[in-house]
């Protein structure tokens, strides 16, 4: 290779090097110029498919015109016809429930007082321990009721033996009948008194008053205690049951006996039941009534003051005729809807008054104007009026209006 220095000391390349890198110049602005040209073309084909798309449009619109405007076998009216859903009517039976709050109560659910004063000496029993009736819970301090006992037992045996002697000696006319009346009096004070002490003697000791488990034990040792005062409440959830307050408009509409059907919100579960008892006499304050329901063995826990809802029934007509409520409408001269009618071979709405009844579940009883023979719109009705053309019709899937 034979290289030559120029007056700026540049290496100059050699020929045929100059000659690759001016056919690769060449060759780049070849292939770019076949992409640009490629590019342009795709362009020009879109702009020619939507002429032709806007040109079949058109042409499409003004045929489906000229068919509109020739074709006889349906009036402008039915082309034009609203769609719509139809429900055949039917009697069916309705029954409508009231929703009532209430309470689990127990009739075995007492808080044990002292009925008399005293040190507490004594707490038998701890939170949910199982009890016996008649098992003791609490003492007081009772050493001076027991002291008394004993002496009135001592001042009780002498009383007797006096006035057995003198019982003898007044059989055989011996001393007064003062003497012996005294004698006899005095027993049966004594018997008396002792009777009392033994009384408060047990009225220091608290007891079970029936079978069940401690809820709460507020006794504390050491304590001294009050006439009235809280030491143990006891539970038995064996004899529990279901108290509500109702509205007095219902008290016409439900009796002893009548099913109900028991919520427990928390529990999410429901269970079958009766009204057992209805009070005869009205809340002054809320103007409600009481109803007591039975809770029967359950396969789950419920306990005292667990809130639970409760359905009753006090309406039912096993005929009847019902309507979703929302089809409902209402003008100034009362609730009416629209059923579908007969008219020159093609459907139209028509407007019926009626009178709803009960509402339950989003479904109302109509009690008259409307015949069970009816057929109802029950989608698209507001989009009809009085003679308004319809075809029954899938409105989930279709638009409102024929075109």
């Amino acid at each position: 290779m034979v290289c030559s220095t120029n007056n700026n000391n540049r290496i100059s390349k050699p020929k045929h090097m100059k000659h690759l890198t001016i056919y690769g110049i060449t060759f780049l602005v070849f292939l770019a110029s076949c992409a640009t040209n490629g590019l342009e073309e795709k362009k020009d084909e879109l702009a020619k498919l939507k002429e032709q798309s806007r040109e079949l449009n058109a042409q499409i619109a003004e045929l489906e015109k000229e068919i509109s405007a020739s074709d006889t076998t349906q009036s402008a009216a039915v082309r034009n016809a609203v769609l719509v859903n139809l429900k055949d009517l039917k009697t069916q039976e309705f029954v409508s429930r009231i929703k009532v709050r209430g309470s689990v109560s127990s009739r075995t659910n007492v808080l044990l007082s002292a009925e008399t004063g005293g040190r507490i000496t004594g707490v038998r029993v701890q939170e949910g321990q199982k009890v016996k009736a008649g098992q003791v819970l609490v003492t007081l301090d009772n050493d001076v009721l027991k002291n008394n006992i004993k002496e009135l037992q001592t001042s009780l045996e002498l009383a007797e033996a006096v006035y057995e002697r003198q019982a003898n000696l007044w059989e055989q006319n011996i001393g007064t009948e003062i003497q012996y009346l005294e004698a006899k009096n005095r027993v049966e004070s004594l018997q008396s008194r002792l009777n009392t002490a033994r009384s408060q003697l047990d009225q220091s000791i608290v007891k079970a008053p029936f079978a069940g488990s401690v809820d709460q034990v507020p006794a504390r040792l050491g304590e001294m205690a009050q006439p009235g005062m809280p030491l143990i409440r006891i539970v038995n959830q064996d004899n529990m049951y279901i108290e509500a307050a109702v509205s007095e408009r219902f008290i016409s509409a439900l009796n002893k006996g009548d099913k109900v059907l028991v919520n427990f919100p928390v529990l999410n579960k429901n269970i079958d039941s009766e009204i057992t008892a209805i009070s005869e006499v009205i809340n002054e304050e809320n103007r409600t009534f009481d109803i007591e329901v039975r809770l029967p063995r359950m396969d789950f826990v419920t306990k005292p003051n667990q809130v639970v809802i409760l359905e009753v029934t006090d309406y039912r007509n096993p005929e009847a005729i019902t309507v979703p409520t929302e089809v409902i409408l209402s003008d100034a001269q009362g609730k009416y809807l629209y059923v579908a009618e007969n008219s020159d071979n093609h459907l139209t709405a028509k407007r019926v008054y009626v009178t709803p009844g009960r509402t339950q579940d989003g479904m109302t009883e109509i009690t008259e104007g409307l015949d069970s023979s009816s057929k109802l719109i029950v989608e698209g009705y507001r989009d009809v009026s009085n003679g308004s053309v319809i075809q029954p019709a899938d409105r989930s899937s279709e638009t409102a209006k024929l075109n």
